[in-house]
């Protein structure tokens, strides 16, 4: 399994969780990971994947924001800090004065265009307030 397909099992897990606690849909600020979403999207592996990580299928959608990623410390808490590949983009080029800041403060703040969401038909809460682009 690749880094990518690994975060994105991550980012689905955690994902499942905060839908489960009434909580908003985590951004999905990583160009490499959500290209590895892009990628399952759609297939059986996909819908097996959401069932084992989140207990259900969780929808890509258009999602456009930039602001604190909401999420960091529930993945700190699970997994620990952030891997490289949450400040790489899809072309393998990485961010290193991105990585650089999360590391000295421990906060990320970033763009993202997508998200995920319930995949049954469920009320998912609204994003937390961000600026939308």
């Amino acid at each position: 399994m690749s880094a990518a397909t690994t975060e994105l099992r991550r980012f689905l897990t955690i994902t499942g969780r905060r839908f489960k606690n009434g909580q908003s849909a985590p951004e999905m600020f990583s160009p490499a990971v959500d290209k590895a979403w892009h990628d399952l999207l759609g297939t059986p592996a996909y819908e097996a994947l959401c069932q084992e990580s989140a207990g259900r299928l969780i929808r890509h959608v258009a999602n456009n924001g930039h602001g604190p990623i909401a999420w960091v410390t529930a993945y700190e808490e699970a997994y620990g800090p952030l891997p490289e590949i949450w400040f790489t983009d899809a072309h393998g080029n990485v961010d290193q004065a991105a990585i650089a800041r999360y590391r000295e403060n421990g906060v990320v703040v970033a763009e993202w265009d997508c998200g995920p969401a319930g995949g049954d038909g469920d009320i998912v809460p609204d994003q937390p307030a961000t600026v939308r682009r």
